[in-house]
């Protein structure tokens, strides 16, 4: 099988080493780019700060790695985290945390927003958190966190954004029959929207893909709920959902589907 990957350039290895161990022959084209963000100022000023809060919740890799390399850039070390509790959206955003050392609180059971908030619902009230995430993102966390009594700080700390250099290959991909893939992965929401925006006829606008209704067209697979929502309300299929929402689990459920 086919299967194109659509990670960001720098994070695609583990699902495409994963998917060649079990024979597929892997495409990479990057539907997202992970950049600075415009200004670190209000990321900075949290971490100087460390100390009034009491909870961190970092929701990706990303996220993890900007929180630490600004640490680093501020020469503040390790000594600001040793007070806080420390909650991870999923099992990747863990292992990313505690290579830096730090011991890692809470893990939801299923790895999406709403799992984080029910982990955390009898934890936060009174506490003040801070979440450090995209510059785009769901506000579930921090709506249903103040709901609960917690006074939330939610900063930037990377954001992501469309590869223009990608759109002449994906559709040059989907064109051609030696590199039309069978399968397509899609990670999260953003990498959703920005597959629909490089298909786009008009730049900077994302609209509806209506896709070949053929037996033999390109089927889709995502990573959990979120990513199958908002590729369902986009118009495009979801032909297999991961059980558990991480890159192993995605990467057994388009094994599962293809024996």
């Amino acid at each position: 099988m086919r299967i194109l990957v659509g990670r960001a350039r720098h994070q695609a290895s583990a699902l495409s080493a994963g998917l060649r161990d079990l024979g597929a022959e892997v495409l990479e084209i990057p539907f997202i780019e992970i950049r600075k963000p415009r200004s670190y100022k209000k990321l900075d000023e949290a971490l100087k700060n460390l100390s009034q809060y009491d909870w961190l919740i970092l929701t990706s890799v990303n996220g993890v790695e900007a929180v630490w390399g600004r640490l680093r850039k501020l020469r503040l070390g390790g000594k600001p985290m040793r007070h806080l509790k420390i909650a991870a959206i999923g099992p990747a955003t863990r292992q990313a945390i505690e290579q830096h050392g730090v011991k890692v609180d809470v893990v939801p059971r299923e790895y999406v927003a709403e799992s984080v908030v029910a982990s955390l619902r009898r934890k936060v009230r009174g506490k003040r958190v801070l979440l450090a995430r995209a510059k785009v993102a769901r506000d579930v966390i921090p709506r249903e966190l103040r709901k609960l009594g917690a006074r939330v700080d939610v900063v930037e700390a990377y954001e992501t954004v469309i590869p223009e250099s990608s759109r002449r290959r994906l559709r040059a991909a989907l064109k051609s029959q030696k590199q039309r893939p069978d399968w397509i992965t899609f990670t999260s929401s953003s990498t959703v929207r920005n597959f629909v925006a490089l298909l786009a006829e008009s730049r900077g606008r994302v609209n509806r893909v209506h896709m070949d209704p053929e037996p033999d067209r390109v089927r889709f697979a995502s990573i959990g709920p979120v990513t199958s929502s908002t590729l369902r309300a986009l118009g495009l299929p979801v032909d297999i959902e991961a059980g558990e929402y991480t890159i192993p689990g995605l990467i057994k459920a388009i094994a599962r589907c293809e024996r």
